[in-house]
């Protein structure tokens, strides 16, 4: 099978390797062209694609033949006065329509569900109601993907992203009155979203969405301070104003759902 990845950084690039070591064909895409020699290094196709200002051509090539379309760029609103997030992946539609993709994997994240008290568990079946502005355009950005009839996309709500070398305790650490000590945790990690995407992607199941979080939700004052302890950093100091928002993300229906 040949599969078009766009975005080959933190999880894009192990995912690629994954599945070129599955047997795959794998076409890979960077910004920079520093990083070309790494994707060559590990035998993955690679393409210089900017969003802001897509080369029909370059991207033409990039999406030619490909039986399945994975985008796994990070989900941030806007980067150095670019396009907003849900404007660039617009601009994809034409090429993914002129290549004639039918399955679209998009990684999405649980920012598109608000803290809120009245909704304790969140689930695929809970409607999205995003509070932030970075939550707000990846909503946006799904629905972008969703609304096109031409192809079905899966959707993959990934909650805090850990595994390799980051993890949200290095932000956290030595830092006072954080807020919501007692709120849970809802972290994904890296190995157990790329075993998701390749059971997805091997099964076929598109124009679905799965919610994609460890099991595990510890409260976040307990699990950071036991993060920093283990890594010999500066312990981070919550509030105990008796305050709590947050949530908890329940992913068990997508692991359940895909034997894992």
């Amino acid at each position: 099978m040949q599969i078009s990845l766009l975005g080959c950084g933190w999880l894009g690039l192990p995912l690629a390797e994954t599945f070129l070591n599955d047997g795959h064909t794998v076409k890979g895409s960077v910004t920079s062209p520093e990083k070309v020699a790494v994707l060559q290094s590990k035998g993955i196709q690679p393409y210089i694609i900017d969003l802001n200002a897509i080369s029909g051509d370059v991207m033409d090539d990039f999406l030619k033949c490909a039986e399945v379309f994975i985008i796994a760029i990070p989900p941030k609103a806007r980067q150095n006065n670019g396009l907003p997030y849900p404007e660039k992946l617009q601009g994809l539609l034409p090429f993914i329509k002129k290549a004639g993709i039918k399955k679209v994997l998009f990684t999405s994240s649980t920012s598109v569900y608000a803290d809120a008290p009245d909704i304790p568990v969140v689930t695929e079946n809970t409607l999205p109601n995003p509070d932030t502005e970075s939550g707000k355009q990846v909503l946006a950005a799904e629905q972008v993907l969703q609304s096109c009839a031409d192809f079905n996309t899966t959707v993959l709500r990934l909650g805090g992203l850990i595994g390799g070398d980051r993890h949200p305790v290095y932000h956290l650490a030595g830092r006072a009155a954080l807020p919501n000590p007692d709120a849970p945790v809802n972290l994904a990690d890296r190995d157990m979203i790329i075993e998701v995407v390749l059971k997805i992607v091997k099964r076929a199941i598109f124009g679905e969405v799965f919610v994609v979080v460890n099991p595990g939700h510890p409260a976040r004052k307990a699990y950071y301070t036991s993060e920093a302890e283990k890594r010999g950093l500066p312990l981070p100091e919550f509030s105990d104003d008796g305050n709590c928002v947050g949530k908890l993300v329940d992913g068990t229906a997508a692991l359940k759902l895909l034997n894992l």
